[in-house]
This record gives C-alpha cells, structure tokens and sequence, in this order.
C-alpha cells in the first residue's frame, strides 16, 4: 500500500466529515458492525454492533476517491490493497444478515438525504487515492470475440493459481462444485461425496460403460465412477495443474486402465460414450458458443445414452443478446472468471432441445451452493495466513470476497444452479430417444 501523507492523517475536517456521514448512515440502517477510520476512532453503524467486527479505512482518501469515482471495481481495489480492511470476519460477517433483510431498503429510503449530500460535497475536494491495479485477466475478459484458443488462457488464469491454493479449503475429492446436503448440518467432505453418488445414479452408471467427463478437473468424479460403479471413464481439462493432479491420482489408486485424461477443448473430442458428464463447465464456454457446445455433446454420445449438465444459472432475461451485465459479473469476469457468463435455465432448454435432446429432469441445487460457498469462503478464511505465503495477499483477498459473494448471491436467488439431464430426442431420429430409464426416480433416494 501506498504511502498516506502524514498531514492527511491529521486533518480534523476530513475526519469529522467522515464521521458526521458514517453517524447519518447508522441512524438509518442500524447495522451489525462498526467502522474505525485511519485515525483509530471507531463509528459503530448501529445500536448493537458486534465489538470484534470492524471495517477499517485505514487511509484518509479512500473515501472521497469512492465518492468521485463510485464503482465496485474500485471498491474491490481498495480493499485488495488494504485501504479497507475487514477486521473480525468477512463479507458474509457484514453483508449476510442484509441479503434477506426486507426492511433495509425502506431503511435506506429514510435516509435524510439533506444531510448525506452536505457531507459528501464537504469531502468531494479532499485528496483522494487511486486504486492500484491487482491480479487481473489480461484481454477480453467478457469473452466476446473469442476464439477456440483463448478457451485454455481462460481456464488457466482460474485453475492455475495452484493446486496447493485449492486443496486450503475445498475437500479431499478436490470437488470444486455444488455439493449436495443431504442434511443441511452436515459436513462438506460428506455433502460432496453425496453429490458424486447422485451424479452417478442419475446417470444410471454400470459396469463396463464409457463415461466421459467435460471439464474434469482434479478428476474426483471420474475415479470415483470408476471405483463405484465400474465404469471405464475418460476426462478433458484445459488446465495444466488439474491435470497433473489428476494423473498423479489416477495413478496413486491404480485406475490407469480404467480411467484416462488429457488436455483438450471439447471441441477436439472424438469417439463415442455411453454416459456424457459436465459439472461447473458451461458457466466457462461463454453464451456464443452454447451452439457449438452442444452439437459437440450430442455427436460424442452414444443414440442410447445419457448426459448431465450442471452449470450455474442466472436469473430469465427476455433477450441475451440485450441483457446488461451487472457490476458484479463484470468483477467477476475481470478478477475470477474471464470469459464467464451466465445462461438462465429456460434458455439452456430450449437450447438443449434444439439441438437434438430431450430433457428428462430438472433439479434446483441453489440452498446446496450457498452453503457449500459459505463452508469454502469459513476454510479459506480460517487458514488465510497459509493462503497468502502460497499466493500473496492480493489474490486471498480477492478470493475469500468471492467466495463470500457468492454464497450471498446464492442465498438472494439471484444466480442459481441446475443439474439437467438429457437423452437424445426421438423426435430426431426414431432410432434415437430409447434410453432404458426407470418409470420414477425412486433409485436416486435409496
């Protein structure tokens, strides 16, 4: 961080402007937590605040730099950088309790909007400081225009931080996906074992078929369908760490006859497979190349088989090619997920069914992925210290805020998850559409 001009820190106007603001805003909204500012007072925002739970301005110009130039990507900058500092939590300590909360906007509307633009114009001309530039994606980070090629720069911007990194707060399967409660206390290594299980017999596995997984990963759900289930199991990834993890299992359990991955676009795939699998990889391909996606999967599957489809979803919008994204998906796309955009789950139907599938169920996971981001944000958090020896403090910042935004984003309903699966229509081809299902779902709750 930047060095703050001593003088600054002792400017009694700016101070009591900030205070007189932070004082306006908590007579209205009566929150939870309190704000130190650079001087070291504390403001609390409520009449009950928690003591351990801070948000600490630690330098004069953080505030008139937001009030000039309002943004989250700002905001996000500040706080990467440590001009803002959460201390006692993090964002789901602050901002979890308001995501349900009904009466915060008519809080908010109660504001005496008199005084909050006197205090705002008094700290407009202060010095303000500019956020430094962080770990961010270097080209299209919106996805637009790419091309085949860009599809592994995107993965690996993600998936390459390290394998260590991931292994401080997801479980031993390495399962960087919706986990699956089958009760809600339950622990995550539990909830994630449950998940494979139900991707599994969803996909009604048996001895001997030809499971491929788009998108493997570090290659949990293929050893564990091989293991299980006795399938013969082929996966594709386009980051290198996977997939040298992957491998080192495969080979640690002895599966190398059973179960092969390699680096390759979907797009390059060939052969055919009894069982197709994808979880947590749409949500990468970017909403152009949905198309070109599922043309690829169902010239890979089997005229008998199944394919499950597991991808985050966005709230309907009456147009794609219209729809504004918010500033949140532009953070994300900027700091997290280059070339990440969200389908709503209608859209991807109709995709589905245009290309030639015909969906067989539709389940909603999306109380599942807000705990299971709660638990990873709660193991990230816990083991920070580690986090920043591996990779800084840049980016374990960046990821414990998005891992905390996304459980609440989950929890408001605003994004979603759906496992969708598929069999290919017999209003195709006549030999198509004949997969041996059974007549309720019974098996999948055994």
């Amino acid at each position: 961080m930047e060095q703050t001009n001593p003088s600054l820190l002792a400017n009694p106007s700016l101070l009591e402007e900030s205070r007189s603001l932070i004082r306006v805003i908590a007579s209205a909204i009566d929150a939870h937590f309190s704000i130190r500012l650079w001087d070291g007072s504390v403001e609390p925002l409520g009449k009950a605040v928690r003591p351990d739970l801070i948000v600490h301005i630690t330098s004069p110009g953080v505030l008139p730099s937001l009030i000039r130039w309002p943004s989250l990507d700002r905001l996000i900058r500040h706080h990467v950088h440590g001009r803002i500092e959460i201390e006692g939590g993090t964002l789901l300590d602050l901002f979890g309790p308001f995501v349900l909360d009904k009466g915060l906007r008519d809080r908010l509307s109660r504001l005496p909007k008199g005084q909050v633009l006197k205090a705002l114009l008094r700290l407009l001309p202060a010095h303000a400081d500019h956020p430094d530039e962080t770990r961010v994606f270097d080209g299209l980070a919106n996805g637009l225009g790419r091309r085949v090629a860009d599809n592994k720069r995107f993965i690996q911007f993600h998936y390459d931080v390290g394998n260590d990194f991931y292994q401080l707060f997801l479980d031993p399967e390495m399962q960087y996906s919706c986990a699956y409660f089958e009760d809600w206390e339950g622990d995550l290594e539990q909830a994630q074992r449950a998940k494979l299980d139900h991707i599994c017999r969803k996909l009604r596995l048996k001895p001997g078929e030809r499971l491929l997984d788009i998108g493997c990963g570090w290659g949990g759900l293929l050893c564990h369908a091989a293991r299980e289930y006795g399938v013969t199991g082929h996966g594709v990834t386009l980051s290198e760490a996977q997939h040298g993890f992957a491998r080192a299992k495969i080979d640690r359990l002895g599966l190398g006859d059973t179960v092969s991955v390699e680096i390759k676009d979907f797009n390059d795939l060939d052969g055919s497979y009894d069982k197709i699998v994808s979880v947590g990889m749409y949500e990468h391909i970017g909403l152009a190349n949905i198309p070109t996606y599922f043309k690829a999967v169902h010239r890979l599957l089997a005229d008998d088989g199944l394919f499950l489809n597991h991808a985050i979803s966005r709230e309907a919008v009456w147009s794609r090619r219209l729809s504004r994204k918010s500033a949140a998906m532009k953070a994300l796309q900027r700091y997290i997920f280059p070339g990440g955009e969200l389908d709503d789950i209608g859209r991807t139907l109709v995709d589905m069914e245009r290309h030639g599938f015909e969906v067989q169920d539709v389940e909603n996971l999306r109380r599942h992925y807000q705990r299971t981001c709660k638990l990873w944000c709660e193991r990230l958090y816990a083991r920070r210290e580690e986090a920043v020896e591996m990779v800084g403090e840049e980016t374990t910042r960046i990821w414990i805020g998005f891992l905390a935004a996304c459980s609440m984003t989950f929890q408001r309903g605003s994004a979603l998850i759906f496992q969708t699966l598929a069999s290919k229509s017999v209003t195709s081809k006549p030999t198509w559409g004949q997969t041996d299902l059974p007549p309720t779902r019974a098996d999948l709750y055994l």
